[in-house]
This record gives structure tokens, sequence and C-alpha cells, in this order.
């Protein structure tokens, strides 16, 4: 059994694969001053709830954006877990290309993304996270990871619109029952909605018309069920591709062995 590790600024999935299926998924938050041991007991917890055999565990890969959680991360695979982790680092083969200026900037989850999106539905693509920040990561039709963009999450929008009003709610983030607001609330919700489907629609535009129009444009993350039907480019919606994309590193690493 592999386990895959997204460990996000605001969460961790984690991914159990059996046979190269993903057969359970769990979501904890990143609380980087967690021991090992407290991480190691929730995963046992987790294990315990979804019946599954701790013991069949041989294999642990992370993509990491949090370095201070990389140390207990290990730790706390080696303690509990008896493996040592494969971590996604700038150095490793991953079988594509990364056309950065500097490919120890980006994000191990981004090309983990790209990679995952064009083996899954071909290139050019862009992916479209919606976690902490809103990430565009651009594979190339040749397969190539070409960069992208990051932009302020939705999450970190909603935070900081009410702490930096007096008089402002704050509001959960969902499709709005009418374009124009009757309140407050409404009118924050809908411009939450459709602001945020505006800026993700603006940037694939110019992202499909740089690439051509065979350009798939796939949305992932927290949020992206909710935004998929307000957008007028995103067509697919996969919200394990990072999990898948570790998997398929995994096994191409296990066949160089």
């Amino acid at each position: 059994m592999l386990l895959a590790l997204d460990a996000g600024n605001t969460n961790i999935t984690i991914g159990a694969f059996e046979d190269g299926h993903l057969t359970r998924r769990s979501r904890l938050r990143t609380i980087p001053d967690q021991t090992p041991d407290e991480w190691g007991i929730l995963m046992r917890n987790l294990f315990a709830l979804a019946e599954l055999d701790l013991t069949k565990v041989d294999g642990i890969i992370i993509a990491s954006v949090v370095p201070p959680l990389d140390s207990v991360l290990t730790a706390m695979a080696e303690r509990y877990f008896q493996t040592t982790p494969q971590f996604i680092t700038p150095g490793l083969d991953i079988g594509m290309p990364v056309l950065y200026d500097n490919p120890k900037e980006v994000g191990a989850d981004r090309v983990v993304n790209g990679l995952a999106a064009f083996h899954r539905y071909g290139g050019p693509c862009v992916v479209v996270d919606l976690g902490t920040t809103i990430n565009f990561d651009i594979v190339s039709a040749r397969g190539e990871y070409l960069g992208g963009m990051i932009c302020p999450g939705i999450g970190i929008s909603i935070t900081g619109l009410f702490s930096r009003t007096a008089r402002l709610p704050m509001v959960d983030f969902r499709e709005p029952e009418s374009l124009i607001g009757k309140n407050t609330v409404n009118s924050i919700q809908s411009g939450l909605f459709y602001g945020f489907a505006g800026l993700i629609d603006g940037i694939l535009e110019r992202v499909i018309k740089e690439l051509g129009p065979e350009t798939k444009a796939i949305a992932t993350g927290g949020q992206a069920s909710l935004i998929l039907p307000a957008s007028r480019y995103l067509k697919y919606i996969n919200e394990d591709l990072t999990l898948e994309g570790l998997e398929l590193i995994w096994r191409r690493l296990q066949k160089k062995k």
C-alpha cells in the first residue's frame, strides 16, 4: 500500500493507494508544531476508522510546501510505518521537464498537478488549483511544465475582507441566490463568487489564446466543485489530481530501481 501526502499550507490530504487505485482519501489541518507522535496517532486513527491495515504500507511519497513540516513527517513515517518517505524535490526525475527560471522556486504540488493533468487529459492543459492560493499551472502540448500564475485564495480574501472592515460580516463561500445581492451577506457572497469566477475565466481566456483552443482546463482543490458551474472555460474537475500525480511519480521511481 502506498500513502501519498499533499502537505499544503491549510490542509494535508492523505491518499491510500492499493494496486494503483485510490481507496481512501482523508484531510487533516496543517499544524506544523505537532510532534511526530501526534501525527502518527492521527494517522493510526484514520487507518482504524477506514479499516485499513497499517502494516501493509510499504511506501510513502510527499509533496510539501511547508518546509518546517518535512522533518516531522519524516520522523512520523519512520517511527510508525518503518519507511523513509520520498519527497518531491527539484532534482527528482518526475518525467516532466520544468521550464521555470529556477525550478527550486516552484511548489512541489504545482509540478505534480501538471504531471497528473498531462497524463490524464493530455496537453496543452492548465490546472486551476483552488486552495490557500489559486494556482494556475500550465503544461505544453509536449508535456513541459511552463509555469503559471499565483493569485490570492478565496479563504484569504474572505478573512481579509472581514478583518479589515468594521461592519462587514464573515461569510461562507457559496453560489448566491441571485446576481444582485439584496442584503450585505448576499452582496458579499455574490461579489466573491462571481469575482473569482471572473478572475479565473479572465486568466484562462488569455492562456487558451496563447496555447490554442485545444487547451484543457482542469479544476482541483477544495473549492473546485463550487466554482466550476460559474466558469466558461473549466471543463474538468478532479479533486484527487495531486494524489494521482504522486502515485504516478512513485510508480516511475519504482520502475527505475
